[in-house]
């Protein structure tokens, strides 16, 4: 599951993405996740946005068409906005939860959305849904 957290800023719209400094190799990231047992996409999506970002006021816009990369798991994405820190540019957030990334500090920013935008070290078709 990848969370495409949007807002509108000055007529643009921006595109809220992190860096994990203990990992930099990732490349800059959207909030992601895998289902628990007997979780719903939705509730693991609300549930990864508050471990990994502090966002407890998610809304889905809407589903996105799924991720073309290779992966071990079903991918679905999202498109959702939050009022939380919506006001600020950035910020950092410990990862809290009982998943591998518990206790890393992720940097946020708000990034333009724009077909150059790098998401994990690679241009990501689901930018051009936005």
């Amino acid at each position: 599951m990848l969370a495409y957290v949007t807002r509108e800023r000055n007529g643009q719209k921006e595109l809220l993405v992190f860096d994990d400094p203990r990992h930099p190799a990732t490349g800059t990231q959207v909030p992601a996740g895998r289902l628990d047992p007997g979780e719903t996409l939705e509730q693991c999506l609300l549930r990864e946005l508050d471990e990994e970002a502090g966002i407890r006021d998610a809304v889905v816009v809407r589903e996105l068409p799924p991720p073309d990369r290779p992966s071990r798991y079903e991918n679905h994405a999202f498109e959702v906005r939050t009022a939380d820190h919506e006001n600020a540019d950035t910020w950092k957030h410990v990862v809290h939860g009982d998943g591998d990334d518990a206790g890393l500090v992720f940097r946020y920013r708000w990034e333009r959305v724009r077909p150059d935008l790098l998401l994990f070290n690679r241009v990501d078709p689901i930018l051009e849904e936005l």
